[in-house]
């Protein structure tokens, strides 16, 4: 099968076991704002960010040198995986011991009365990603997807009996991801037969050394990205302004405020994680500038036409998911949604860009280049969130992805070549932006106005992807 065949299968493979699970995901948004006060939700809030933002720490960023090292046929996978359970074990243990003291930090309150349950949900996490990427690497997609629709459903049935149910809020919803993690886990181990591949005897005290090496600029790389995002909800938390309302509620307003844009996310997490193993096994083909340029052009465009035609029912859609008729303080989510759309489209190519210095192993460049991103964010937070609000950490979210992209996509092409038009990334991105303007400030006519852009950004977009489309097929 050619390289493009077996991306366009994987990513189908993937779109069917994501799709219907990450719909669900994202309907849980009704639940929760439906159930959880604003200050319960603004601890969720910040609970589930400070979980990613541990688990890559304390797995050394098991998500990337597991997928890495897995689909390298140099390297026995018995020795792989056992070797990624001892580094993962490790890690949480250490966890186990750092977290309450985490929990003393005057800024991580939030932490308290929920450590025990936040150490339990990164370590089940850790689990089942150790479980889940070493299926990817084996090439069981099938599994993996499948693995996917059953964890949702687990957790939309957890959260329905925890929360609608038992009314048990915060805690109900972390017991929740708990236990659909952990089902996850022994599923995958049960029906991939895992067992056969761990064993103390194959654990490789080089291997470790090699991940640990071509993960450690990674680590922070993660982190930091992470940081971007739980930096926005501790400065809404934590600062203080006379122009703007901050504190626990308006961070449960930015949260679900990030939930549609999610939409955009699922398209790219579907894509990316077929483009991942792409990306690693083409890496040293004679054609791979030209794979990466067609590929990146029809993905693009994707992702623009997909951004606008979110911000086309943005209100509507905001409406359906987030529940204000309980909580009025949700009704105004869909003002400060339309400038995270732009954010996560930007945060999806970047993504695209940084699986040129995984596939290379140019990893300290993901890791400076990402430290760009966070140095950007911290800085406007602490400039735009006192005078905007909620809508300055929207911009300043956007605009630290947006630097990190112009960064990337430049230095990204120094190690894969590969054609970019500028010119029509921008006129997408203003296009973008002024349709944002117009949800915000609702001028007269304004859902005609956007429904005009919304056709421009299509006609600008559709010749590039029909061509790269075109292209694949003829392959």
């Amino acid at each position: 099968m050619n390289k493009y065949k077996k991306l366009a299968m994987n990513t189908g493979i993937f779109a069917i076991g994501s799709f219907g699970s990450k719909i669900l995901v994202i309907l849980l948004t009704r639940l929760y704002s439906g159930y959880l006060d604003p200050e319960s939700s603004g601890i969720k809030e910040l609970l589930e960010p400070t979980a990613l933002f541990l688990q890559p720490i304390f797995t050394f960023a098991l998500q990337e040198y597991l997928i890495r090292f897995g689909l390298d046929k140099e390297y026995d996978k018995r020795e792989v995986f056992t070797t990624s359970g001892f580094i993962t074990l490790a890690g949480m243990l250490i966890m186990a011991v750092c977290v309450p003291i985490l929990s003393l930090i005057p800024a991580l309150s939030y932490i308290r009365g929920y450590t025990i349950l936040l150490v339990i949900y990164v370590t089940t996490s850790s689990l089942r990603m150790l479980c889940q990427q070493f299926v990817r690497s084996r090439d069981m997609v099938k599994l993996f997807s499948l693995d996917g629709i059953l964890a949702t459903l687990t957790l939309f049935i957890f959260n329905l009996v925890f929360i609608a149910g038992f009314h048990w809020g915060v805690a109900g919803f972390m017991l929740a991801v708990i236990l659909s993690d952990l089902l996850s886990a022994i599923f995958l181990f049960v029906v991939a037969d895992l067992g056969k591949f761990i064993r103390p005897a194959y654990y490789n005290k080089d291997l470790c050394t090699k991940m640990m090496r071509y993960a450690a600029p990674l680590i922070p790389t993660i982190v930091m990205w992470t940081i971007t995002s739980l930096s926005d909800r501790m400065f809404i938390e934590n600062m203080k302004s006379d122009r703007v309302e901050l504190g626990k509620t308006s961070v449960a307003i930015y949260g679900y405020a990030n939930r549609v844009p999610n939409l955009i996310s699922m398209v790219s997490t579907i894509f990316f994680q077929a483009w991942n193993m792409s990306a690693i096994t083409e890496n040293d083909s004679a054609d791979r500038s030209e794979f990466y340029e067609k590929v990146y052009n029809a993905y693009e465009a994707i992702l623009f036409i997909a951004a606008a035609g979110l911000l086309l029912i943005i209100k509507p859609l905001t409406g359906f998911f987030v529940v204000s008729s309980t909580y009025k303080e949700y009704a105004d989510v869909y003002l400060y949604t339309p400038i995270l759309v732009s954010a996560v489209l930007f945060m999806s190519l970047n993504q695209f860009l940084g699986s040129i210095y995984s596939a290379t192993k140019h990893t300290r460049n993901s890791f400076w280049t990402a430290l760009v991103a966070c140095s950007v964010n911290i800085v406007l937070n602490f400039a735009l969130i006192p005078e905007w609000g909620i809508q300055g950490a929207s911009i300043a979210t956007f605009l630290s992805y947006y630097v990190c992209f112009w960064v990337r996509i430049i230095d990204a092409r120094y190690y894969v070549p590969f054609r970019f038009n500028m010119a029509r990334s921008l006129i997408n991105t203003a296009l973008l932006f002024i349709m944002a303007w117009d949800i915000i400030a609702a001028p007269n006519l304004w859902v005609l106005w956007l429904a005009v852009l919304f056709i421009i950004v299509i006609v600008l977009n559709f010749k590039a992807l029909l061509l790269t489309v075109n292209k694949l097929l003829r392959r």
